[in-house]
């Protein structure tokens, strides 16, 4: 079965996930990971993407962008993926291939799901047991939003700003926000989308996408459609 193209959609949020070839490190020291969030910070201007979020992990990495027109996304994703494969190659005296196939992305509802994707990546590194604390991880965007630090590459969604009507007051929100943390659904819900490329909604935000794009938004139901009886 041919696979269906990725969905990518202007004006709306993408997560996406890339991972390394047979699940090896993508990043081996600080340098290597400032590298890749540094063509990321360059790219996303020129080619009209909302960078919101991230985390970089040692063998994948999650972005949260969204991008303003259709072509944006994926010409983001080509030239940092290409930059940092040869930059990375010939810094560690390496060649072929880095990433695990292509990116993966899911368009996901801004209104549900923003909030618990950023939560989501910033909770990575205690998932997989890379730290024990958000705050002591330095490879997220979580410092930025809880006031650790300015990240002039990020653009705060607006769903972010309603935490609160003052910077300390937002700050202050979004790590309690973190500290709740997410259920095991919803953590399954966010992977299971971006490396399925379903679109992540309610039933009414999914109909709406649906009448937007020829690709399907979301997985068709299992068996045969259901016939009407005979008269």
């Amino acid at each position: 079965m041919a696979r269906l193209p990725r969905l990518t959609l202007a004006d709306l949020p993408h997560h996406v996930i890339q991972r390394g070839n047979n699940r090896q490190p993508i990043f081996t020291d600080r340098i290597d990971r400032e590298r890749l969030l540094a063509l990321v910070a360059d790219a996303a201007p020129r080619l009209g993407v909302a960078l919101h979020a991230y985390v970089l992990m040692d063998n994948h990495f999650h972005l949260l962008l969204t991008p303003s027109t259709v072509s944006g996304l994926p010409q983001l994703m080509q030239a940092v993926g290409r930059g940092y494969v040869r930059w990375f190659n010939d810094r560690h005296g390496r060649s072929g291939t880095l990433w695990e196939g292509r990116y993966r992305s899911t368009v996901i509802q801004p209104e549900l799901w923003m909030m618990r994707c950023m939560a989501y990546m910033d909770l990575n590194p205690l998932r997989s047991g890379a730290a024990i604390d958000v705050a002591e991880f330095a490879w997220s965007s979580y410092g930025h939003y809880a006031g650790q630090r300015h990240d002039k590459a990020l653009t705060p969604p607006p769903q972010y700003w309603l935490l609160g009507n003052t910077p300390f007051a937002r700050e202050a929100g979004y790590a309690e926000l973190v500290r709740r943390g997410i259920s095991a659904s919803e953590v399954a819900s966010l992977t299971d989308a971006a490396l399925q490329g379903w679109a992540l909604g309610d039933v009414t935000f999914v109909e709406s996408l649906q009448k937007t794009t020829e690709r399907r938004v979301i997985k068709a139901k299992a068996g045969r459609p259901v016939r009407e009886p005979a008269p």
